[in-house]
């Protein structure tokens, strides 16, 4: 369905568009946050479709590790949360088109055995045919991986052998003892720019709170800002970006300014603390805020920025870490937008604002396309029912400590210039968490 803002009422397409605006004086069952997504390249797993993970899963179907290897670091990561919100329920992960990679493989005549995936995974993998001392020509066939046997069948031939999550067999003829061989040759190849457009075209139909971009280059950090520019404003999906050292000037991109190293001495980059921050981010509910949220396990930051170093980040609208009583916080929950004006003041660089108008501008999205365009009739009882529904959501979100002050006037339901049109007005004035604490004292005698 079409969404998006609006400037005049000219859409040909039947849908719902939303202009989030705040006011002159700044002063600005609810749905569920908690959907990640990134483009990481890996050393195993199908090639350029994106795969769901939900918290707690085991990881090695989707990336051929455990969640305690090094593999798993980005995963980790994502999931962590903080001391306050949650981690994202889910993360769609994309494994990108590569160049030059390979599949590992071996032969054990007349079995040939291949990984299923490309990548040097694959190198960890061996194949043993054991002979049954009990059945005669018969012979049980093992996948080990670290080890551990990952899987068991047996046969007498080639044919009688099946695929598994790990290899597939080709080949002809009787099988013949074997004391085991590593499958060789996998490699993971090389990611291209194209990879991480791919990625956006696979993503765009699907909805997520938060995609990560983890890399560097600053063509492909644009191309992710370009999209979610254009997710939020054209297609009315209503997330953000994170990545690392951008200058956007967008409340559409979360930019991180330094790194953290954790307790076991693992220095993560800004790049890499990406990771963390869009998880965080997206596990955060409207009414939640991520200042001076803790990154579980982080004993310092690096670099250590100076006061000054700090200032200017802020004034970029990055998110910079500091270190404080033996933990690690976060100095502020902003975002990139610098440049403010009266439809987009100041408060609009504040995380916890964007979550707060997110929330309702994506519910409202989803609600009305569900249950309301094509089924109500455009006059005053069918405009009472949208109307009815707003007020009762708002007020929910105003219980939770999202929004104050609103009052059922505060939203205006009236009809269009077409026909078939309606144009809904509500303010609304989002919560934001206290950051600055002014005290005054004065010593008396």
């Amino acid at each position: 369905m079409a969404g998006g803002n609006w400037s005049s009422q000219n859409k040909k397409q039947p849908g719902v568009y939303i202009n989030v605006k705040s006011n002159m004086e700044q002063a600005v069952s609810v749905g569920n946050r908690g959907i990640v997504a990134i483009c990481e390249p890996l050393s195993w797993g199908p090639e350029g479709e994106i795969m769901t993970i939900h918290a707690g899963d085991d990881l090695t179907p989707y990336i051929g590790y455990d969640s305690i290897h090094s593999k798993a670091l980005f995963l980790r990561e994502i999931f962590k949360g903080s001391d306050h919100t949650k981690g994202p329920v889910k993360v769609l992960l994309y494994r990108p088109n590569t160049t030059g990679a390979t599949k590992a493989s071996a032969a054990l005549e007349p079995l040939t055995i291949t990984a299923k995936y490309s990548g040097i995974r694959g190198n960890d993998i061996s194949v043993s045919v054991i002979a049954d001392p009990d059945d005669e020509g018969n012979f049980t066939v093992q996948t080990v991986v670290d080890g551990m046997v990952k899987h068991s069948q047996t046969g007498k031939v080639v044919a009688d052998l099946k695929g598994n999550d790990w290899v597939v067999f080709a080949g002809t003829g009787k099988l013949a003892a074997s004391a085991g061989k590593y499958l060789a040759g996998g490699t993971d190849g090389t990611v291209s720019n194209a990879s991480h457009s791919a990625f956006l075209t696979a993503l765009e139909p699907l909805s997520f709170n938060i995609v990560i971009y983890d890399g560097s280059d600053s063509t492909v950090q644009a191309a992710y800002v370009a999209f979610i520019k254009r997710m939020r404003d054209n297609l009315g999906k209503k997330c953000q970006a994170v990545m690392a050292g951008a200058e956007s000037n967008t409340d559409a991109v979360i930019s991180v300014k330094n790194g953290v190293i954790l307790s076991d001495g693992t220095i993560l980059s800004p790049q890499q603390v990406t990771w963390w921050v869009g998880g965080s981010q997206a596990g955060a509910n409207y009414s939640e805020s991520l200042v001076y949220a803790q990154y579980p396990d982080a004993v310092n930051v690096s670099p250590r920025l100076s006061t000054q170093e700090i200032d200017e980040a802020l004034n970029k609208g990055q998110i910079v870490f500091f270190e404080e009583f033996g933990s690690v916080k976060v100095m502020s929950d902003i975002n990139t937008l610098t440049t403010f004006t009266s439809d987009k003041g100041e408060a609009f660089c504040l995380n916890q604002v964007i979550r707060t108008l997110d929330t309702v501008s994506n519910d409202i999205y989803k609600n009305f396309s569900q249950n309301y365009i094509g089924k109500i009739q455009n006059n005053a009882s069918g405009r009472d029912l949208l109307k009815a529904w707003i007020v009762g959501y708002l007020n929910e979100i105003q219980a939770n400590g999202g929004i104050q002050n609103f009052v059922a006037d505060d939203v205006v339901v009236g009809a269009g210039e077409a026909i078939n049109a309606v144009v809904i007005t509500l303010a609304i004035q989002p919560v934001a968490a206290v950051e600055k604490i002014y005290i005054t004292a004065t010593l008396t005698d």
